[in-house]
């Protein structure tokens, strides 16, 4: 199917069931939309924006599997005139800032009501800027303001945890099962660790928090 005149064509790609069908009921429910597809994984999202006209993205990168904001970039690169809306439960200031770099300036809040989520889409099919307040108040936050784990180095308690369990040879999926949350989740937080830290490897991450002194070396065996 292809974007008509009164129709704009639209992809969402996120993984996050209850948000997906949420957003395809109330755009298939608008004239002025089609949805072309739901997908859940990257190679997906590759594939239905080569073969199809889009003209409008809807996307969480950290549920869509997309190993860091470089292959978003790809994209940007090679679909010009796509308008992305990315919809996130919560970003840090240094996220925020690494999406506005990428030309990124839509971003809302997965909590976002009726009205304001119409307000992103007009705006978005404009090439407007907008924001959730939530997240209008983080990027415009004075920069000697640090938030917890947003310091090159500095995590997050639950990232922390997760260091721990990876130290301990957890699974993604082991770790998801300890701390009661997806494996998206975990992922998204292995990546964000990694970016922080300056780390590619999990053997580089065991060797930082090691020295660190995050994990006892007479306690953790290689």
């Amino acid at each position: 199917m292809t974007s008509t005149e009164n129709n704009i064509g639209v992809l969402i790609a996120d993984s996050q069931f209850l948000i997906t069908e949420s957003l395809n009921m109330i755009l298939q429910n608008d004239s002025r939309f089609y949805v072309s597809k739901v997908v859940t994984e990257k190679k997906d999202l590759a594939s239905e924006l080569a073969g199809n006209y889009i003209s409008l993205l809807i996307t969480d990168p950290s549920f869509i599997d997309l190993s860091g904001l470089s292959e978003l970039k790809e994209i940007i690169a090679n679909h010009p005139h796509l308008r992305i809306l990315v919809m996130t439960n919560g970003l840090t200031r240094a996220e925020m800032l690494e999406l506005n770099n990428l030309g990124i300036n839509n971003i809302i809040l997965k909590t976002t009501g009726k009205e304001e989520f119409f307000e992103a889409l007009a705006a978005t099919l404009k090439g407007r800027k907008f924001y959730s307040n939530e997240l209008l108040d983080l990027l415009f936050e004075p920069n000697d303001k640090k938030s917890s784990g947003e310091e090159a180095g500095q995590l997050t308690n639950s990232e922390m945890d997760i260091v721990r369990l990876i130290a301990d040879g957890l699974t993604t999926k082991e770790i998801a099962l300890r701390k009661y949350i997806s494996i998206h989740t975990v992922i998204t937080h292995r990546k964000n660790i990694f970016r922080k830290l300056g780390v590619t490897s999990v053997s580089e991450l065991i060797m930082y928090a090691i020295k660190a002194g995050w994990i006892n070396l007479i306690e953790y065996h290689i």
